[in-house]
């Protein structure tokens, strides 16, 4: 199983940010290694409007290489401008996944593009953008998607995270399946997905969820990060109820695990993620969104906390692996 260590919270644009645009909320966390610091790159949020309504945008900060918990530097502007008028981010930019074509001198960026419906809150397409100069500055690669709906995917085509494995570009994702009524809020239930690509652009999609429900048909689940180890495609996701997650923590998001040898079939075994809620602390209520990455020989694991980050993300290491389970699978 994994063993991790919190180490508390990283970066929180409540107390660390005097930038409008970037009033609360680091969500989504995903990083890009440099030369001597990590560009963790994230989704913020400016202040709530007077019709209760928000707008996200996608930050940065550098931290230290050799102590992540070390902030060097803080952007300064958002990365992307939201869409124009009519356009799939027109309100908001959320998640953002990063891949790092050393090969071409480009950063490869696939982002979650925001727009407001009328019977449902939000509805969420797959949009693609493009650095030249390291990972600085982004330009989007037209106004529309690459992933959207289908007749098998009819709404919230969201949570990007790109990886390439053997020569492939794999996108994971999450898909709607279903909107859930309560006491006059409407929530979205949604799963995990896959599609593959030869070039990053053009998408196959599996068309199948990829991780069983846990809780019931309406658990949602996102975020799936996805690594290779010692032979086994090893994700970390996170789940929740469709039911007042919001106020009740009992329901809401907690992180899961599987693994599997071939991308396609997955064994869910939340039991050996290794982490979850605090007694005290910014996760007392939930963690959710989880990035597994490895910086100077160790694995760790940057996550959100309680109200899916509204008070930053926070981070954790690991300190023991023991894959003894899967020889014996």
């Amino acid at each position: 199983m994994f063993k991790w260590e919190k180490k508390g919270i990283i970066f929180n644009p409540l107390t660390q940010s005097k930038q409008e645009w970037m009033y609360e909320f680091a969500q989504a966390p995903c990083i890009l290694v440099k030369e001597d610091f990590i560009r963790v790159y994230f989704n913020t949020r400016e202040k709530i409007d007077e019709n209760g309504q928000y707008k996200s945008f996608v930050a940065f900060i550098d931290v230290d290489k050799k102590d992540l918990t070390i902030i060097k530097n803080v952007s300064k502007s958002p990365l992307l401008q939201l869409g124009d008028l009519g356009t799939f981010d027109e309100f908001g930019t959320y998640p953002f996944s990063i891949y790092d074509d050393t090969e071409n001198n480009k950063v490869i960026a696939y982002y979650g593009g925001w727009n407001r419906c009328e019977s449902v809150p939000f509805d969420v397409s797959i949009g693609m953008a493009i650095s030249n100069d390291g990972g600085n500055t982004f330009v989007k690669c037209g106004n529309g998607p690459i992933l959207s709906t289908t007749p098998y995917e009819p709404f919230i085509i969201s949570g990007p995270k790109i990886r390439k494995f053997n020569g492939k570009f794999y996108l994971f994702y999450i898909a709607g399946s279903a909107w859930v009524e309560k006491d006059s809020k409407t929530e979205p239930v949604y799963k995990i997905r896959m599609a593959v690509s030869e070039d990053g652009v053009k998408w196959e999609k599996y068309n199948e969820n990829l991780i069983v429900d846990k809780l019931h048909k309406d658990e949602a689940q996102a975020s799936p990060d996805v690594f290779y180890k010692e032979g086994y495609y090893h994700m970390f996701f996170c789940y929740r109820d469709s039911h007042d997650y919001r106020t009740n923590s009992s329901n809401a998001y907690r992180i899961g695990y599987a693994y599997s040898k071939d991308l396609l079939s997955w064994t869910r075994r939340d039991d050996l993620a290794g982490i979850d809620v605090s007694m005290e602390g910014f996760d007392t209520e939930m963690v959710a969104y989880p990035h597994v990455f490895e910086v100077e020989h160790k694995i760790y694991m940057f996550y959100l906390g309680n109200d899916v980050g509204r008070y930053g993300f926070g981070m954790a290491e690991l300190v023991d692996l023991n894959l003894d389970f899967l020889r014996s699978s």
